[in-house]
């Protein structure tokens, strides 16, 4: 073989060519045949998409072409644009290649298709009647080429036009731009094919005259967007001629059906064209299969399942008495835009969705095209019930052709530009691929191929150089589409728009007024001017508004304080004007809208820290974003703006806002019950022990200025002390702290009381984010001793001097901030006071008087004891006094017992059996629930004190809504007392044991 031939190999199999060989001897013998000799054969058949396959087609065309004796055109067509046409075409479709085999005739189209006349401008129905001999301009057309040679002059002249879809479709550079318009001339074509087999029924049916017949298309057909080969769902309808009865009528138009359908879809000379399929008419295959257009009314009115409304959005009048199917479409399709108000009705298209993934078989399902996650269907379905929900009121949406629909969403808002681009890249691209696997033999299906060669011909049909590259699109429109699918088509506000009279759902002003009154707004009239001027305008975001509202109000009614919720909203909006993000996020997220409208009718604390930062919202949309923060992530973050930053006051308020933030987001998880009221008091504390350890690294950088290197090289801790110790902080909290520091040079201590108050100073200044009180009272010798002392100086207080409560108050020491040395050096010094190896009587009985005193003296004047949620009775002080009871006496003993936190502690007590289970369990509930209770009050944000219970009904079901419990105001009250009554008594017995006599 000589090195030309070899290099001619080697191209053809480049140009995909799989058998050079053979391609070489088809080659030659075309050549042969046709006496034409092409320039570049590898050239050529690179563009093809199974070039092995339209070699042999050619070859099989010429030789039929030259039995015909029209080898010449044929040969005519060598190197022209209508040649490129043919040969992407034979390549493209084994079955529509076997067409021009068997009519060679129709080679001579190619040469004649005007250059400037796209194939959807050609008139399929004038066409299609003629190739049967009926007048395509009279009234009610009457084929005179009737029976199996009309059936088989009509199917001709489908394929003939369908060859010329598909030849141009084949040769476009962006086959996916092109898909809307081979989608409406196939859905035309079929239609055309319909009503040359209405005109071949009326040619064997004397009394055809008695019936005015229509056949509405329904899906894909309807739509304008069908396959090429696909089942073409129809209704028949038909009204009997004047004065004709309607019995008669339907008899003939059910003939007429017959034999229309069946001129398309069984078998004759020539092959059937595709199923039609009338199992969408009423009561499907169990029903009449022609009905009136009041029988079609009466069965929408009354019987009609969810699913049949949605399939009527694509109804079409395609062939037949147009007048007849306007009067269907009259008849039927106010019902398709009020099918929505129906119980259920989202829920119900919802399942179907379901539905019809579960019955895809398990090995097909990556493969699925239509049927699949992320294929055909997610997008329609979605598309479709966005339609349905939202095209009550809004007239623009109503279009049955899916990528029409989906620009109509994209304006009115109803989708993101973003994601609206994307899904209609990936539906048409799905399309195209569909189209694409259909077209090589002709065949119904749905499915991605499996085998390597099929995948490298689909690959090469619809564009793609590589097989690998066609799959990772195939894989990214997948997931893409899923996720859109699942974001738009279960979100929670279309269940409720559902809900709702469709004044209400356009905002109606007097539906609007009457139901902001009924769902309980304290005062409609101001409500609706909030609402007016969020969605007046023409503007995207009024758009989005309007969409968003009617579900809104119904969210914020669910909330403590409609209301102020609604103002709030409209301030949040107002102030994000121009964040795109924003109204994204609330149309799209499955969760963000509704919570948003609960934190703002129901929290003011969370509803100002949203104001003040209203990027918090974007949180709400993700479970993980709410989680609060531990302390270690936290401190990375501490950690990066205290070395990013030389400037004091901008760390300080850096920090600051680091801590704002985080107790933003873990009020808004508390709110949304989350987190639950222990899991909350522990992230608050996390985030003021970050604060403290910054603090202190800012303060000895400041006092450093004036002190020189001593002040970072002093050691020092800060100590948590109180509530603040035990992490459980609430969040209005102050920090009750102790300073300690380590050296007796001089000086030292006075540059440890600068640094101190430096700490007091930056934490609590007036400044842009919220201050946190420092409050040292709890230190050696109270306010009367130093602000800072020395690990010498505190060991020898404690050792000679502290009173039994401090060895109390010990018990919640816990250091947060300093250094690690002297952190263990004071924690050994402090843990052989808090747990000493015997508790002396007279400790006890300090303990027990200064308790009695407290409740005597400290409960505020006029306040119900009962009321009071730290210092009443049963409340927190008794759960925390009785607990720490059982440390100071058993902790020396049992190490698990030494922890600065109550239910740890109580826990560890009841383990170790120094406290009856039961007992331990009354305490955990009444400390729980107080502790609750105090966190429910600060997160209401309108009351003079966390620690009082307020006795009005409504107020205690706010804090029941704020701790997402279904209380009534009564029964909280009832609950709180009750808890209460029974920790007191075991206060009562385990601490005071008054039980023993003691």
């Amino acid at each position: 073989m000589s090195t030309r031939e070899i290099s001619f190999a080697t191209r053809l199999r480049r140009a995909g060519v799989a058998d050079a060989t053979r391609a070489e001897r088809m080659i030659d013998q075309i050549r042969d045949i046709a006496g034409v000799d092409i320039d570049d054969p590898a050239l050529a058949v690179s563009y093809l998409a199974d070039p092995d396959t339209g070699l042999l087609q050619l070859l099989r065309l010429a030789e039929s072409a030259r039995d015909a004796g029209l080898i010449d055109e044929l040969a005519a067509l060598s190197e022209t644009r209508a040649g490129g046409y043919l040969a992407v075409l034979l390549g493209g479709s084994v079955a529509l290649g076997d067409f021009l085999v068997r009519h060679p005739e129709f080679i001579r189209d190619f040469s004649q298709w005007p250059e400037d006349q796209s194939f959807a401008e050609v008139d399929s129905r004038r066409v299609m009647l003629e190739s049967v001999g009926a007048d395509p301009d009279a009234a009610v057309p009457v084929a005179t080429v009737g029976g199996e040679q009309g059936v088989a002059a009509m199917r001709v002249a489908y394929r003939r036009l369908l060859i010329r879809i598909a030849a141009e479709d084949l040769y476009a550079k962006s086959p996916p731009s092109l898909f809307p318009q081979v989608g409406s001339a196939l859905a035309d074509l079929a239609g055309a094919a319909l009503e040359a087999g209405l005109a071949i029924a009326r040619a064997g049916e004397p009394d055809h005259a008695a019936t005015r017949l229509t056949i509405i298309g329904m899906g894909k057909c309807g739509g304008r967007e069908l396959n090429y080969i696909s089942d073409v769902d129809v209704i028949y309808v038909a009204e009997p001629a004047e004065g004709i009865d309607e019995q008669r009528s339907l008899k003939v138009a059910t003939k007429l059906a017959t034999v229309a359908s069946r001129a398309c879809d069984r078998a004759g000379a020539e092959p059937a064209l595709w199923e039609v399929d009338a199992n969408l008419r009423p009561e499907g295959k169990d029903g009449a299969l022609v009905r009136g257009v009041a029988g079609h009314r009466a069965y929408y009115e009354r019987w009609a399942s969810t699913w049949e409304f949605q399939a009527l959005l694509k109804a079409r009048p395609i062939a037949g008495d147009p007048e007849v199917g306007q009067a269907y479409l009259d008849a039927v399709t106010p019902m398709v835009w009020k099918a929505v108000e129906r119980e259920g009705f989202v829920q119900s298209a919802q399942a179907m969705r379901r539905r019809v993934e579960d019955h895809v078989p398990p090995q097909e399902a990556d493969r699925q095209l239509k049927l699949g996650p992320g294929g055909l269907r997610d997008v329609e379905f979605t598309i479709q019930l966005l339609q349905l929900v939202h095209g009550r009121h809004d007239t623009s949406l109503r279009s049955r052709t899916t990528l029409t629909a989906l620009e109509a969403l994209r304006k009115g808002g109803y989708v993101g530009r973003p994601d609206a681009a994307k899904m209609e890249r990936s539906y048409r691209q799905l399309r195209v691929w569909e189209h694409r696997i259909q077209l090589r033999r002709m065949q119904r299906t749905h499915l991605m191929p499996a085998d390597e060669d099929s995948l490298r011909i689909l690959a090469r049909a619809s564009g793609y150089a590589t097989v690998e590259y066609m799959e990772e699109v195939w894989h990214d429109i997948r997931r893409d589409v899923r996720a859109m699918h699942l974001e738009m088509f279960y979100r929670p506000i279309l269940p409720l728009v559902a809900s709702m009279s469709a004044d209400e759902a356009r905002l109606d002003e007097g539906a609007a007024r009457d139901r902001l009154a009924a769902v309980g707004f304290d005062d409609p009239q101001a409500a609706l001017r909030h609402i007016t001027a969020l969605t007046d305008g023409v503007s995207r975001r009024a758009a989005i508004q309007r969409q968003l509202m009617p579900a809104m109000i119904g969210w914020f009614a669910q909330g403590a304080d409609p209301d102020a919720g609604l103002l709030a909203f409209r301030k949040l909006s107002e102030q994000l004007t121009d964040a795109q993000w924003y109204l994204k996020l609330l149309r799209d997220s499955g969760t963000a809208a509704e919570r948003l409208a609960r934190l703002l009718s129901t929290s003011r604390y969370v509803t100002a820290a949203l104001l003040l930062s209203a990027e918090s919202v974007t949180w709400l949309g993700d479970d993980a974003e709410l989680k609060p923060r531990d302390r270690d992530r936290m401190w990375r973050e501490a950690d990066a703006i205290l070395k990013r930053s030389d400037d004091p006051e901008q760390s300080v308020t850096a920090m600051r806002g680091l801590r704002r933030r985080e107790l933003a987001r873990t009020a808004a998880a508390d709110v949304l019950g989350l987190v639950d009221s222990v899991e909350a008091a522990r992230s608050v504390t996390a985030a003021a022990d970050v604060l403290i350890g910054g603090a202190l690294r800012i303060a000895r950088t400041i006092v450093a200025r004036d002190e020189g290197d001593e002040a970072h090289r002093l050691p020092m801790i800060v100590v948590a002390m109180g509530r603040y110790g035990g992490n459980e902080m609430g969040y209005k909290s102050d920090a009750d702290v102790q300073f300690v520091f380590d050296g007796s040079e001089p000086g030292a201590q006075e540059l440890a009381v600068k640094i101190a108050r430096t700490i007091q100073r930056i934490l609590t200044q007036v400044g842009s984010q919220p201050p946190l009180e420092i409050d040292a009272a709890l230190r050696p010798e109270g306010r009367n001793g130093p602000l800072a002392r020395s690990l010498s100086s505190t060991a020898e207080y404690y050792g000679r001097w502290s009173d039994p409560w401090e060895a109390q108050a010990l018990l919640r020491a816990r250091p947060c901030a300093g250094d690690a040395e002297l952190i263990d050096a004071f924690t050994a010094l402090i843990d052989k006071v808090r747990y000493p190896a015997d508790l002396p009587a007279s400790a006890l009985k300090q303990m027990r008087t200064l308790k009695a005193r407290m409740e005597a003296e400290r409960l505020p004047r006029g306040v119900d004891p009962r009321r009071h949620l730290k210092l009443g009775p049963g409340g927190l002080a008794d759960v925390e006094w009785t607990v720490q009871l059982l440390q100071l006496q058993h902790a020396h003993d049992h190490p698990e017992l030494r922890t600065t936190m109550t239910i740890d502690a109580l826990h560890a007590a009841s383990e170790a059996g120094l406290i009856d289970g039961d007992d331990a369990a009354t305490l955990e509930e009444a400390w729980v629930l107080a502790t609750a209770l105090r966190g429910a009050l600060a997160l209401r944000g309108r009351d003079r004190s966390a620690d009082v219970l307020p006795g009005d009904a409504r107020d205690l079901k706010e804090l029941a809504e704020i701790m997402n419990v279904e209380d009534t105001g009564a029964e909280l009250q009832d609950r709180y007392g009750r808890a209460t009554r029974h920790a007191r008594a075991v206060t009562e017995r385990v601490f005071f044991g008054w039980d023993s006599g003691a």
